[in-house]
Order: C-alpha cells, then sequence, then structure tokens
C-alpha cells in the first residue's frame, strides 16, 4: 500500500535537453532543507532525441516510494504543452499544472505526419484544471539566457509551496555551477514574481 496519505507528489515532465533534471535536483534540495524526506526518480526516455522526459518527486515525513500513478499527482510542472496534456491523467482531482506556453514539435509534427494540437492549455482548463501558463521562454531570455526556462518555472511552482523564498536561494546555491548562479537566481525571481504576467 501506497504511503498517499501524508505524502505530496509532484511530477516534472518536458522534452529531453530542456533542463527537467536541473529541476528536480533545485526542488529535491529545496524540500530537504523543508525539513522533510523525499524521494526523486528519474525516467528519461529517449531524452537524447527530443522525447519525453518525466521525474516524479514525492514528499512527506516519510516517503517510501518515488514513483507517481496515475491520478495521483498534487503538482505537474510541464516545460512544454503537449507534455502538460499527455501527463493529466497523473494529476489528481484538485491538482494544479505549472505549464510553459513553449511549443517543441515532436518528430511526427516534423515529418509532417500529425499536426500540433491547437488550444492545449484553453482544453486543459476546459477539465476544469486549474492551469498556471507562463512565457517561461521569455522571461528566460530575460535572465540572461533562454536554458534557464527550468529555473523561471521552478521560481513560479515556488509560489504553490510551503517553502520561504531563502530554502530555494540555498537549493541553487547547492545545484547550480557558480559561474550561472547570477543568471539562475534572477530566472528564479521573474518566475517567482510572475503570476501576474499569467493569460
Amino acid at each position: 500500500m501506497k504511503d498517499t496519505k501524508n505524502t505530496k507528489s509532484i511530477m516534472i515532465v518536458g522534452v529531453g535537453g530542456q533542463g527537467t533534471l536541473l529541476a528536480s535536483r533545485v526542488l529535491g534540495h529545496a524540500i530537504l532543507q523543508g525539513g522533510y524526506d523525499v524521494k526523486v526518480s528519474e525516467v528519461h526516455g529517449m531524452s537524447q532525441r527530443g522525447g519525453s522526459v518525466v521525474t516524479y518527486v514525492r514528499y512527506g515525513k516519510r516517503v517510501d516510494s518515488p514513483t507517481v500513478d496515475q491520478g495521483q499527482a498534487d503538482l505537474l510542472l510541464a516545460f512544454e504543452q503537449l507534455e502538460a496534456a499527455r501527463w493529466l491523467p497523473w494529476l489528481k482531482p484538485g491538482g494544479k499544472i505549472v505549464v510553459s506556453t513553449q511549443r517543441i514539435d515532436p518528430m511526427p509534427v516534423i515529418t509532417g505526419a500529425a499536426a500540433y494540437p491547437e488550444g492545449l492549455i484553453e482544453k486543459i482548463r476546459d477539465k476544469g484544471v486549474e492551469v498556471l501558463p507562463l512565457d517561461a521562454l521569455s522571461l528566460a531570455a530575460e535572465a540572461g539566457s533562454p536554458k534557464a526556462i527550468n529555473v523561471v518555472l521552478i521560481g513560479l511552482l515556488s509560489r504553490q509551496m510551503e517553502f520561504a523564498p531563502e530554502v530555494w536561494e540555498r537549493a541553487l546555491e547547492e545545484c547550480v555551477p557558480p559561474k550561472f548562479l547570477e543568471i539562475n537566481r534572477k530566472a528564479f525571481a521573474l518566475g517567482r514574481d510572475a503570476l501576474h504576467l499569467q493569460p
């Protein structure tokens, strides 16, 4: 039997190369500093070819299993719209999605075998799900690097969690190489303050 009663589950989903693994490390470090047990399980998929990448993060007083079953995630952090739609069944009723509005065409779209679905965020909202969309790519560029979308999204996610800003600051210091720390601090701050930017 899974220890679902006193734990919270977060899924980080995206496409290979978007920095989902750094995001999961920052999140895991922040949770540990917040005084919780945490388990992180990374599933790479076809990450080298732009395929789906998913990370499970579960935390609580004691966590026995790192995996998240369908209908069990409290929060879904999606680096791309199609990935948000793909993993929607894993969100529990009343759960929230933090999603980058970025579109990355999968191989069937690139080859012309399929079309990228339109209006994905609206379709997810139509199912009664609370969606927090963000143009993370623009904010990452403003911070100084388009690659910092992962930390922009962690900044917005941090608003949905109970940890103080200094906990996240320490987590960034522990996970980000010093030469990239200032850009990532700025990216985090832009994401954390971006609630007013949501469409």
